[in-house]
């Protein structure tokens, strides 16, 4: 049996196209940048010099990429860094925010609301207030110069992630935690095998954000690096562009080259785990309002 053909009234027709074609021109706008920056890092040494850029790609040196990683240029050396930085920052800030979470969520503790009011009251405090203490720190602990001040911040939870992995595990029925009890399962049990599989979207969301965060960090490798060859990528591009005189002109290709494999990975992170952030967003907001 054939289902009824549901049509849209002219209303509702005139109304949906206006949005779309809303949506369509916004999104022109929005990714104009970004086609400039693909013209401009496929652009020739030649044009470079004469600023003779044009928006649409007129030339394709696709060499300009293989020319980031072996030339002069420590390209490589930035993405190496900035690799090493986000990989033991994804991995940690997101299990240590679970346990957090769940120690929040689910143990019985005097003052455990105190505490974390406390918590997110961090939230608060302007990075810029902390700036001078931690370099301090820092320096009296001899990692100045080093990928240390970038990434033993970054291994333990910080009051968001803590806060929408808390409101996701208060959505999970406690019932599963009573039952896993009856099976003999401590708390470290039930974390591991009830309620952590039960968190990938939120754990997935969360490694996303500290992801495009420290993937693109540049304010706090400016205060604590010195050498080049400790800079991320986002530290280097800027370095890239920074020339010794006045008259002197930037690679433009070669910084857009470096601003491009800074994008693509952001991209590319975003498509394939947007329907975790869709899904971690619903369940956190719809436990946000309980």
């Amino acid at each position: 049996m054939s289902r009824p053909t549901v049509r849209k009234r002219p209303a509702e027709s005139a109304h949906s196209a206006m949005r779309y074609a809303i949506l369509t021109v916004v999104s022109a706008i929005l990714m104009a940048p970004f086609v400039f920056i693909i013209s401009i890092s496929l652009s020739s040494d030649q044009t470079t010099k004469k600023l003779s850029f044009t928006f649409w790609p007129s030339e394709f040196h696709l060499e300009n990429f293989v020319r980031a990683f072996t030339s002069n240029l420590p390209m490589g050396r930035f993405l190496l860094n900035s690799v090493v930085i986000v990989f033991f920052s994804c991995i940690f800030m997101t299990l240590s925010s679970a346990v957090v979470a769940y120690g929040f969520a689910r143990l019985r503790a005097p003052g455990k609301n105190i505490l974390f009011m406390v918590l997110l009251s961090t939230m608060m405090i302007p990075g810029e207030v902390l700036l001078i203490p931690q370099f301090i720190i820092f320096r009296n602990f001899g990692w100045i110069d080093t990928l240390l001040p970038i990434i033993v911040p970054n291994l333990f939870a910080n009051a968001y992630n803590v806060f929408l992995m808390r409101q996701f595990i208060s959505r999970i029925p406690k019932e599963l935690d009573e039952a896993a009890q009856l099976d003999g399962l401590g708390q470290f049990g039930i974390f591991s095998r009830m309620v952590l599989p039960l968190m990938k979207p939120i754990l997935v969301a969360v490694a996303i954000f500290t992801f495009t965060f420290n993937w693109g960090y540049f304010f706090g490798p400016l205060i604590y690096i010195n050498s080049t060859e400790n800079m991320p990528l986002a530290l280097g591009i800027q370095v890239l562009s920074a020339t010794s005189s006045g008259a002197q002109t930037p690679p433009w290709n070669m910084v857009m080259v470096g601003a491009m494999i800074l994008i693509i990975p952001m991209i590319a992170v975003y498509h394939f785990g947007q329907k975790y952030l869709y899904e971690a967003g619903l369940v956190s907001g719809s436990a946000g309002l309980k």
